[in-house]
C-alpha cells in the first residue's frame, strides 16, 4: 500500500525546497517527494510499512525546517 499526503513546510527559496526534497528522497520508504517553496508544501508518496509520517516529519526537521 502507498499513501499520499501534503505537508505544510515553510520554505524561503528554491534552495530550501531542494534541501527538503533531498532529505526526503534519501529516506527509506519515501517513493516521491516534491517540495514547492511558493506554496510552502511538500507532496509525498510513501510506503507506511517502511516509514511513518512522524519519521518523515523528523527528517524535515533534521534538514532544518519545521513542518506544520
Amino acid at each position: 500500500m502507498v499513501l499520499e499526503t501534503t505537508l505544510k513546510v515553510p520554505m524561503h527559496c528554491d534552495g530550501c525546497a531542494k534541501a527538503v526534497r533531498t532529505a526526503l528522497r534519501r529516506t527509506e520508504g519515501v517513493i516521491r517527494a516534491d517540495a514547492d517553496h511558493g506554496r510552502d508544501e511538500v507532496r509525498l508518496r510513501f510506503d507506511p510499512q517502511r516509514v511513518s509520517e512522524e519519521q518523515i516529519r523528523e527528517r524535515i526537521r533534521e534538514a532544518g525546517f519545521e513542518p506544520e
